[in-house]
């Protein structure tokens, strides 16, 4: 099947310090009032490419995604590397997908309540003993705007993996986001690496659709 190709492109302000413009002597401003600084869009705008259509994710939901990504993957591809339709439901069958990566992903999925919702790693997901990742770590959700929980530093409890569950975040004995080995339970809960709320309409869902994107 040929594979789509989504383009979409992020107008940002300009830095004023980047434009070269030197300030009016104190002459100008007796003359004049300042002028309004007026934003103007990059020559280079930032475009975020997938190498085929998201089932989870619209145009909209990527655009706003994209605006909170790390800048070192700014303008990165996103290649689809597991997803339930094609992969099934299987844990084990993601971090097998994940084998050779290296780089962010970004984990995104709807439940049977049509939520969706999700996380960033700066890293690929994989087994782990402990807790591996960094501050680039986040949780998402849209509800229906899209909600950013970014890491508050008071852990470093980011991602952990093992054959019967993936969790994200953690504190006090809850996990941000937990989801089970068939990639079919799952639960989430306010927890203190991420500051962040429920993700789901309830905090047991059920997965509907999953998928792993990896940026590079």
């Amino acid at each position: 099947m040929k594979s789509l190709r989504w383009r979409y492109t992020r107008l940002l302000p300009r830095d004023p310090e980047q434009t070269g413009r030197k300030t009016s002597g104190p002459r100008s401003h007796l003359m004049n009032p300042p002028a309004p600084a007026i934003a103007r869009a990059p020559e280079d705008p930032t475009e975020t490419q997938l190498a085929e259509a998201s089932q989870v994710l619209g145009a909209s939901e990527i655009r706003q995604l994209s605006l909170h990504l790390p800048p070192r993957v700014t303008g990165y591809s996103w290649s689809l590397a597991f997803c339930t339709a094609r992969d099934g439901f299987s844990l084990r069958s993601l971090y097998r997908q994940m084998e050779g990566h290296s780089g962010p992903v970004l984990l995104v999925l709807r439940d049977q309540d049509g939520q969706m919702f999700g996380a960033f790693s700066s890293s690929a997901i994989r087994q782990s003993k402990g807790f591996y990742g960094t501050g680039e770590t986040f949780l998402f959700s849209f509800s229906p705007q899209l909600k950013v929980f970014k890491w508050t530093g008071s852990n470093s409890f980011f991602v952990k993996g093992d054959l019967d569950s993936l969790m994200m975040g953690s504190g006090s004995g809850q996990f941000g986001l937990w989801l089970d080995g068939d990639l079919y339970h799952g639960g989430s809960h306010p927890c203190a690496t991420f500051n962040n709320e429920v993700l789901a309409r309830q905090e047991q869902f059920c997965i509907k659709e999953l998928e792993a994107w990896i940026l590079s």
